[in-house]
């Protein structure tokens, strides 16, 4: 029998638990994002614009390390790009609109229902019909939000109407994953996230302006941790991750998201969950967990979580 060294014994399993630890600190990041999106003194879609704003200096950096082009995309691939950056503009200003006017808990489930569409767009795609396990994930999604938006329904018609706004952010996501599919075979991650940003930042801009929105923040706290957290912190760690765990671990950890989230709107917004909130949110996030673990059968995109 071969001996091992004790020192070789230690490697993998240090190795595993930083990748691991990696995994839910960049998940814990970006759980953080609603909380700090109340927090911003602008509106909620300027502080969506600053979030993509300040983060494209890095993404260029990034783009330049990893050797990836930014010019020499055809037109017709860049016009889908820009389709597509479009479509991530108004799921961030409608995400971040519903933030302010529902549950923290809601907003983080509902925000990423866009694995779900992005399952059922696979059946349409791939012709073929759902097995067990999806059928039961398609019962529990409906199940789970039905109870959610007729608890926030109870709450008051304005937290309603901001569940039905997180509800849009996670159909436009699933638009944007599918509209850059092609693209992102074909070009670098980084330049493709460099020209969403480039085409994305602008339209949140003009939306922010167009709907009377303070766009210059006078407290930059707020602004600067949501964009470092969320947009480096957790969109690194989480793309780091997903070189290194399969869909179904992915989709266990983005369930501490929801469960984070939920925990500040408690402690610091006083956002009582009851036994049938919970009921709500554990039937929606196992619905998530199968939508990400069956995304081999689905589009290359469905097996991607936001990671905004």
């Amino acid at each position: 029998m071969e001996r091992v060294h004790p020192r070789e014994a230690k490697v993998v399993p240090l190795g595993a638990l930083a990748k691991l630890a990696a995994l839910l600190a960049g998940n814990a990041a970006l759980a953080m994002g609603p909380w700090l999106v109340r927090l911003a003194d602008t509106g909620p879609v300027s502080a969506a614009f600053w979030r993509l704003f300040l983060a494209l200096p890095f993404l260029l950096m990034f783009a330049h390390l990893a050797r990836q082009p930014l010019l020499g995309m055809p037109r017709r691939t860049l016009f889908w790009v820009a389709i597509g950056a479009i479509a991530f503009a108004a799921d961030l200003a409608s995400w971040h609109i519903g933030i302010g006017m529902t549950r923290l808990g809601n907003a983080t489930l509902f925000g990423n229902a866009g694995s779900i569409v992005l399952m059922v767009w696979g059946f349409l795609v791939l012709r073929m019909l759902p097995r067990r396990s999806e059928w039961f994930a398609i019962a529990c999604a409906l199940v789970g939000a039905g109870i959610l938006m007729g608890r926030s329904l109870d709450i008051s018609f304005e937290t309603f109407v901001g569940d039905l706004f997180c509800i849009l952010a996670g159909l436009l996501y699933a638009v944007y994953l599918l509209t850059l599919q092609d693209a992102r075979t074909r070009f670098g991650s980084w330049s493709l996230l460099s020209w969403v940003t480039i085409f994305g930042a602008p339209a949140l801009l003009g939306l922010a302006l167009a709907l009377g929105e303070p766009v210059w923040p006078t407290d930059w706290t707020p602004i600067l941790v949501l964009f470092i957290t969320s947009q480096l912190i957790g969109q690194g760690l989480l793309v780091y991750s997903l070189a290194h765990f399969p869909p179904l671990v992915i989709g266990l950890a983005l369930l501490t998201q929801p469960a984070i989230a939920a925990g500040i709107g408690y402690a610091v917004f006083g956002e009582v969950l009851s036994a049938l909130d919970i009921a709500g949110m554990v039937l929606l996030g196992s619905a998530l967990l199968i939508a990400r673990a069956t995304g081999e059968r689905s589009p290359p995109a469905a097996a991607k979580p936001r990671a905004d």
